[in-house]
């Protein structure tokens, strides 16, 4: 993973500003720096214990996610998906239904956090299963309003 950690970022900095322009504040999304990200995924893939897939088209990584045990203390499911991108150019091709598919297993609970108004994600997340808990919390990075959803075994 190390050596993909630059495209990884490259990745996840253009799906930030692409799916939350205009939710997530403009100076926010600008100052994104592309070797501080791409650390920042040298460190997630030496320390976390779950997993992180990556969607490539030729020499691009084109949407990720990453999932593993959960965060939340209590836990509420036995799975959390903690990040789950796709680049906008990617929308509607299938892509984003098979990587959720790629972390989903019938027998296991899973959580995840989302804006609470990014209806678009809401409403894809719900297509698998996944329902607010009433659980919300402030994004630690992006000052605006996450929920959790779950989806049951």
């Amino acid at each position: 993973m190390p050596a993909h950690a630059r495209a990884l970022a490259t990745c996840h900095i253009a799906c930030w500003r692409e799916a939350y322009r205009g939710l997530v504040p403009d100076h926010v999304l600008d100052a994104f720096d592309l070797d501080r990200r791409a650390a920042k995924w040298e460190r997630i893939a030496r320390d976390h214990r779950g997993r992180i897939l990556v969607a490539e088209s030729g020499a691009e990584i084109v949407g990720f996610t990453q999932y593993g045990p959960p965060r939340d203390e209590p836990a509420v499911a036995q799975r959390e998906l903690s990040a789950m991108y796709v680049r906008a150019g990617c929308y509607g091709t299938g892509l984003a239904h098979a990587l959720i598919r790629a972390v989903l297993e019938p027998d296991r609970s899973c959580s995840l956090w989302v804006f609470e108004r990014n209806p678009r994600a809401r409403a894809f997340y719900a297509k698998y299963g996944f329902v607010p808990d009433g659980a919300s919390r402030a994004e630690r990075f992006a000052t605006a309003t996450e929920i959790r959803m779950i989806r049951r075994q």
